[in-house]
Order: structure tokens, then C-alpha cells, then sequence
């Protein structure tokens, strides 16, 4: 069955940086979107970034354009989430998705089959 675990989250001060993870396994991983997803305490889901199967199309949040850059590796089965000059705002639970096919039809239009248990991440001084 998919299994999508997340990592690298944590305690950053503002300004400062983190590495998410998402380890996928239990389908062909090179063949799927994925995505990233985020929810603060109190609050809904909030789209964060795609990446096509190839890598080679990108999409991000207005919240976090410029600062967060999405990649994966297909021979790793995982994708990632560099996080730079990090924001309070940017404290939340973050899930790594995975998309029904592909390709995402456009910014934050990805249709998520699989979710993974989320990470911690808390930007404070």
C-alpha cells in the first residue's frame, strides 16, 4: 500500500532554515505529482507546493514563492521541501501528497489520493 513518510521538521528560529523530507513507497513513485500541504494550529489545510513527476514543472503558494523550493528524486522515491528565511507564520503541520496522476492541471489543483502523518514545524526566537 502507499506509504508516504515525512521528516526533517523542527524547531527554527525566524530566518533560519529547514529540510523536509517525504520518503514515499508502495507505488511507482516516478510516475505521480506530489505535493505539499500544510495546516497551522487552528486552522485549514493550506496548499504549499506541487512538483510534476519529472521535477520539471513547480508550482508554490503566494506565502511562500521565493523562499521554499520543492524538488525530488526519482531514484529515491522522495521528494523534498527546502524551507529558507522562515516566518512564525510559517509554524504548521506539513504533509507531503501524493497527486492521482502526473501532472498537476495548474497551481494548487492537485488531486491528492495519499497523505502522509505530517510534520512539526515551529518558527520561533
Amino acid at each position: 500500500q502507499v506509504q508516504l513518510v515525512e521528516s526533517g521538521g523542527g524547531l527554527a528560529q525566524p530566518g533560519g532554515s529547514l529540510r523536509l523530507s517525504c520518503a514515499a513507497s508502495g507505488f511507482t513513485f516516478s510516475n505521480y505529482a506530489m505535493s505539499w500541504v500544510r495546516q497551522a494550529p487552528g486552522k485549514g489545510l493550506e496548499w504549499v507546493s506541487d512538483i510534476n513527476s519529472s521535477g520539471g514543472r513547480t508550482y508554490y503558494s503566494d506565502s511562500v514563492k521565493g523562499r521554499f523550493t520543492i524538488s525530488r528524486d526519482n531514484a529515491k522515491n522522495t521528494v523534498y521541501l527546502q524551507m529558507n528565511n522562515l516566518k512564525p507564520e510559517d509554524t504548521a503541520m506539513y504533509y507531503c501528497a501524493k497527486d492521482r496522476g502526473p501532472v498537476v492541471a495548474g497551481p494548487g489543483l492537485a488531486e491528492y489520493d495519499s497523505w502522509g502523518q505530517g510534520t512539526q514545524v515551529t518558527v520561533s526566537s
